[in-house]
């Protein structure tokens, strides 16, 4: 799956200012997370067509970047991501960042993955049927 990164300017009302304009551009979020810094942030999300939404907001000078994710269906009960977490270590995947979201229906949460090396996920993926990337 395609993840989008619009970097903002830490100032006051910037966040609010770039998710207007993507309701503007009827573009419905997924998924996202927010990190920030001292100087900036990183408004990550999940969107249905990646390249068209990165280049409207290209369009209006906004500064984004796609990047590969992996997008895993993981059970929504105590201990389920840490289940899937410990298959993947035990697999040399290395997370550089994750977030997660719950499926309207409860019984799974998804959960995004920015790994380090695609090829050793991709092995681990199948070797323990966690589903596939998608995308």
């Amino acid at each position: 799956m395609q993840q989008i990164s619009i970097f903002l300017e830490n100032a006051k009302g910037r966040l609010a200012q770039v998710l207007n304009k993507m309701a503007e551009l009827d573009v419905n979020i997924r998924a996202l997370t927010l990190a920030d810094t001292k100087d900036f942030g990183v408004l990550r999300v999940i969107v249905d067509d990646p390249e068209a939404v990165a280049q409207k907001l290209r369009d209006n000078n906004c500064v984004v970047k796609i990047t590969p994710v992996w997008v895993l269906k993981v059970p929504d009960r105590p201990g389920g991501l840490a289940d899937i977490l410990g298959k993947l270590v035990a697999e040399g995947v290395v997370v550089e960042y994750m977030y997660a979201f719950v499926e309207t229906n409860g019984a799974f949460a998804q959960v995004v993955l920015r790994v380090r090396d695609r090829e050793i996920m991709e092995q681990a993926v199948r070797k323990h049927d966690l589903g596939e990337e998608v995308r």
